[in-house]
């Protein structure tokens, strides 16, 4: 009897343990389920069109603003992170005829100095982007599919509520030396953005 005890002293154990637990937190309510689920709703979408050598581009994509803000003396900074997808098509004696997609997701950081009157702002931002196929046009070939793409940019809100904005961008895609050769390409791009 004292042996049978004792080799059921580990299972009593652990049930004493398991009524110990605390009790599991309560599911989250109405209102913070519908909070979780508007983070994942975009504040914006964009449509893009911009030029390098030998090739254009289109894009359109999304933007959400992310919580870290910071009020500054010489002005406003705000983040954001990006979505997009596009093509690139090349023009030149020996041109792809059919465009290359492109894919990307960019966190970015702006800037809107006070000396500005809080329209105007500054970015800038890298991310990661897939060029597929791997880009190549007249004297220039990329060596992967997967780039970094860094940009700058200068934009002016507008409208109502600053509901639209438009931006020049200076982008320039690359892999970092990941590969070689690793020509890069440089666009410059005009921006549309128009948040709900």
């Amino acid at each position: 009897m004292c042996a049978a005890l004792a080799a059921g002293a580990p299972f009593i154990a652990t049930a004493q343990s398991i009524d110990e637990l605390p009790a599991l937190a309560p599911a989250a309510s109405g209102a913070e389920a519908a909070s979780h689920a508007d983070a994942l709703v975009p504040e914006a979408i964009f449509l893009q069109a911009g030029s390098a050598d030998h090739v254009d581009t289109f894009s359109i994509g999304a933007i959400w603003k992310m919580p870290w803000e910071r009020d500054l003396s010489i002005g406003r900074f705000a983040t954001g992170i990006e979505a997009a997808a596009g093509e690139w098509q090349t023009h030149g004696q020996r041109h792809r005829s059919s465009p290359f997609a492109q894919f990307g997701f960019t966190p970015s950081l702006r800037f809107f100095p006070d000396a500005w009157h809080g329209r105007w702002f500054l970015e800038a931002g890298i991310g990661a982007n897939v060029i597929a196929p791997a880009y190549h046009t007249d004297g220039k070939r990329f060596s992967t599919a997967f780039n970094f793409g860094d940009h700058i940019a200068l934009g002016r809100e507008f409208g109502p509520a600053h509901r639209q904005e438009l931006a020049l961008r200076i982008e320039h895609f690359s892999n970092a030396g990941i590969d070689h050769p690793n020509p890069g390409e440089n666009f410059v791009q005009l921006r549309w953005v128009v948040r709900y």
